[in-house]
């Protein structure tokens, strides 16, 4: 390692984003070098095709650099988070890859025999993988272990090393979010 990338190894990611606003390519590089493989990670899990993935990430960085002048970041880690999830939402949006979602939430479906039903098991699982995927990462984690592997809230407290608690309050927050994103889609859907 070049003695220079040595001194941005340590610095913080306020003084690396600092830096990378002014131009400095070593600090964008030392951003990408402490970041790459945690964005590829968390977008593979939601993509699960390697080529996808390594152009999303791509031009999320491409982006940062590009447009470094323009952005306002506080956080470099979950701005980078954000975009990637941005790219991800694009992606299910164009249909250029489906959402990666394994198991049915069948006790979140509207009923088929309601009239008003806007909603098939296809559809519902399409925007509930949508939704996890702007969730933070801990709560999506909780919310498929509970729901898709069928774990109990004690089972997922003690594999993820959090209180019970913990685990019962991300999930009510998760529900309510979710319940108000579907109503979101249900709107818009009925507006069309």
């Amino acid at each position: 390692m070049r003695t220079t990338q040595l001194v941005y190894h340590s610095y913080s990611d306020v003084e690396l984003t600092a830096y990378l606003k002014e131009g400095d390519r070593a600090a964008f590089e030392e951003i990408y070098e402490r970041y790459w493989k945690k964005l590829y990670n968390e977008t593979f899990k939601r993509l699960r095709n390697m080529e996808l993935v390594e152009e999303v990430v791509q031009d999320v960085f491409s982006n940062l650099w590009m447009k470094k002048e323009k952005k306002n970041i506080d956080n470099i880690y979950p701005y980078l988070l954000g975009a990637i999830r941005y790219q991800v939402y694009i992606l299910y949006k164009k249909g250029k890859t489906p959402p990666h979602f394994e198991a049915p939430l069948d006790h979140l479906l509207l009923s088929t025999l309601q009239a008003d039903s806007l909603f098939k098991a296809k559809e519902l699982k399409w925007c509930i993988s949508i939704w996890l995927t702007m969730q933070p990462v801990k709560r999506a984690e909780i919310f498929r272990m509970k729901y898709l592997d069928d774990r109990s809230t004690k089972e997922i407290s003690e594999i993820l090393h959090i209180s019970q608690k913990t685990v019962q309050n991300q999930l009510l927050h998760a529900f309510s979010d979710l319940r108000a994103f579907l109503n979101r889609i249900m709107v818009f859907l009925y507006l069309l």
